[in-house]
């Protein structure tokens, strides 16, 4: 019971992270786009930033298949998010709901009797870097986690790609940024810390174009730590923009605190 439990809660925390990659039934965008050899470290992070997805709110489901290694589960959830104030998920009959804020990541488990209620240092020790609501948005809207324009970078044009690295990278952390040239969005990013063998991969399979926005249609996230690994795909479905949403949320009393370590 404890190793599910522990399995169930993994879960939730990890899928805080992918549940603003949405899409729709619509057309695909396929990054058909050449790469520019002539153009500047400057000029790609300048586009990358044009491209930015607008919008108020978001609501729609989605679909999360999980793997661990031990277990396979696939989940379907409702979602309404509020732009850079709220995200909310709730499983059917409310078995399950989460909610994070700027300040706050919090989830309650009806099937355990179980909530959390904590701020984003288990996100990231979980993920090894520091992470914070807006990093989250950015990594899953398509957007780079870390803000190109903060640091110097330098690129290389590859068949297919952008590829970006931070000038001055340092041994324990490392990072790489592919961008696809059509749209200049997120095509891979990587996060690794070699000597304690983390490494984050988030891929992001497919574009698509909505209502002149450009935003992901599926993705892919693999965490690994030392020998666990852990593969998320997400999909989206019913997704409606700019609706009056609201965020009903309340941990069930009775419920037993659970810390996560």
């Amino acid at each position: 019971m404890k190793c599910n439990t522990y399995r169930w809660n993994r879960w939730i925390i990890i899928a805080l992270l992918a549940m603003l990659s949405f899409s729709c039934k619509t057309s695909k965008v396929v990054a058909t786009g050449k790469v520019d050899e002539r153009l500047t470290t400057k000029a790609i992070i300048k586009n990358h930033y044009k491209n930015q997805l607008e919008f108020r709110t978001i609501s729609g489901r989605m679909k999360v298949a999980y793997n661990d290694g031990g277990a396979v589960q696939s989940f379907n959830v409702s979602l309404r998010v509020e732009k850079d104030k709220a995200i909310w998920m709730s499983a059917p009959l409310g078995v399950v709901k989460a909610l994070i804020t700027p300040k706050r990541v919090t989830f309650y488990n009806k099937l355990q009797n179980e909530y959390f209620d904590g701020d984003f240092a288990y996100l990231s020790k979980l993920l090894g870097t520091e992470l914070d609501f807006n990093k989250i948005q950015n990594l899953i809207l398509g957007e780079a986690l870390f803000d190109l324009r903060e640091q110097k970078y330098i690129s290389l044009a590859t068949d297919e790609y952008y590829e970006l690295k931070p000038k001055n990278m340092g041994d324990l952390f490392k990072m790489l940024f592919l961008i696809e040239p059509k749209n200049f969005k997120i095509a891979t990013q990587q996060l690794s810390q070699p000597w304690k063998g983390r490494l984050l991969e988030i891929y992001y399979k497919s574009y698509q174009e909505k209502n002149s926005q450009i935003l992901p249609e599926e993705i892919q996230i693999i965490a690994i730590d030392t020998d666990q690994t852990t593969n998320i795909d997400i999909q989206f479905r019913n997704i409606e923009f700019n609706r009056t949403l609201n965020f009903p949320y309340r941990i069930p009393k009775g419920f037993e605190e659970i810390v996560l370590k």
